[in-house]
Formats: structure tokens, sequence, C-alpha cells
């Protein structure tokens, strides 16, 4: 065993403690000053529980759509070359870097009514700004690169030379893909999709602006949370915070253990 084992494992034990551990703790601390009765009623409020269809859902249908265009996104960076790949893959990166406030005004000012696209939109009936529908593109917006750079490094790992022995041997485009390509990149898609979901379930910079805020109509878990603190009911606050880190942990450890069986099964096939 490497030297220096014992103070290693010590500081990582203290650090995530202190950054992690405690500060969930304190969270579930502050919920327990409610009785049963209370913390139901909170969290099965008509409010609080469209909050928390409105941010799962969305941030699930966002991680949905993110994995498949970020997948395209990843095949043509990767497997082709051509004029601007390197500024392509360089905006890939532009939701990382900008402040989620900065993304939220910029996508409320090109979808509201008066924008660019929104202008475009609102004579076919097609309103996005103050509507879900603009939740939904703006978690789509700062999803995308946690898919893309998650699995691009998986796809160029992979010898484009394993495709051409593939074809070379008969094997149809989508076998290709289905047999050589997948079982390679699956994981790193699963994590992507994973960390796509979790950032967007927990968004509120970029959201609070386009979504409009409608109570019952298009208020945000993270919202909700808010607004309970600024009327200092602290204890309401933690009890939805409560439920949504429930609800993502379950929700991480089921990929998580997906992602293990998918490579047992992969491994068990080679």
């Amino acid at each position: 065993m490497l030297p220096g084992f014992g103070l290693t494992l010590g500081t990582t034990l203290l650090w995530l403690s202190l950054i992690v551990l405690i500060p969930l703790g304190a969270l579930f601390v502050k919920s327990a000053a409610l009785s049963a009765d209370q913390f139901i009623a909170i969290v099965t409020s008509r409010r609080a529980l469209h909050a928390f269809a409105l941010s799962f859902g969305l941030s699930l249908a966002a991680a949905c759509v993110n994995l498949v265009f970020g997948a395209i996104v990843v095949w043509a960076l990767v497997r082709y070359r051509f004029p601007g790949r390197r500024l392509l893959d360089a905006i890939v990166d532009v939701p990382f870097a900008l402040p989620t406030a900065v993304a939220g005004i910029a996508l409320t000012a090109l979808y509201a009514p008066s924008g660019w696209i929104g202008g475009l939109l609102a004579p076919l009936g097609i309103h996005v700004a103050f509507t879900p529908l603009g939740i939904f593109v703006a978690l789509v917006f700062i999803g995308l690169p946690f898919v893309v750079r998650t699995v691009q490094p998986a796809l160029e790992d992979l010898d484009a030379e394993l495709e051409e022995a593939a074809a070379s041997l008969g094997a149809g485009r989508c076998m290709t893909v289905r047999r050589v390509v997948l079982p390679t990149v699956v994981p790193a898609l699963l994590t992507g999709f994973t960390l796509a979901f979790a950032r967007a379930v927990g968004e509120y910079g970029s959201v609070v602006f386009i979504a409009g805020n409608l109570p019952n109509v298009s208020e945000i878990a993270p919202l909700l949370i808010v607004i309970r603190l600024q009327e200092f009911r602290y204890a309401d606050a933690s009890a939805i915070a409560v439920v949504m880190l429930m609800a993502s942990l379950l929700f991480l450890f089921l990929i998580n253990g997906l992602q293990r069986w998918t490579a047992l099964h992969t491994e068990s096939g080679r």
C-alpha cells in the first residue's frame, strides 16, 4: 500500500463531511422540527406537488433530449473533420462558463413574444417564455455540455478501425453501432444523462427568468424553496428540500445500478 493512506483518507472524510454530509444533516435536523402530519401536509400541498412534478418531469425530459442530441453532437465532433469543428467544440462549453442569470435573461429575451424566436412562434400559438416550455428550453440549454463532455472521451478512445473491421465483415451501419459502439459508450451516456438530470433538478438562475414563476403553472421546486425562505418559513423550505434530495438520491442510485448492470452485461457478452 502506498504511504500516506491514513492521512489522505482522513483528509478526504473530513472534507466530505464539512462540505457534504454536515450540510445535508443540518437539512434533515431542521425539517425534524416539523411533526409528521405537518411535514406531509407541506410536501403534499397542491402547490408543492405541482412544483415537484414540474421540476422532476421537465428535468427528466430535458435529460432525455440532451442524451439523444448530445450523442449526435459528440459523433459529429469525434468522427468527422470539417471547417469550424474546433469552434463548435468550444461553443459546447458556453453553458458551463455563462453565469446562469445571464443565460436566463438571454433565453427570455430570445423566446419572449417580442424576441427573435418568440416573435416567430407567437403567431403560431406557441408561447415559450413564461411557460413550462420555457423551463424545458432552459434545462436543455444548461444540460447539453454534461452529456457531450462525458461521452466525448469514451468515443475518442474507441478505435475507428474496429468499426471498419465490422464493416469489412459484412456488418451494416446499424449493427456496427449496436454491437461495437454502444457497448463502449453506454456507461458514459448514462453518466452524462445522470449529470444532466441532476443539474436540471437543482437549476434556478437560468430558469427563474424565463419561467414566469406562476404558482401551479410554472413554479419550480427550487423557486418554491426560495419563496419559503423569504417568508421565514425555514422548516417548510427544509421539508421541500428533503423531498427533492431523497428523490434525487433515489434516481441517482437507480442510474448507478443500471450502469453497473450494463457494465457486467457488456463484460459477460465479450
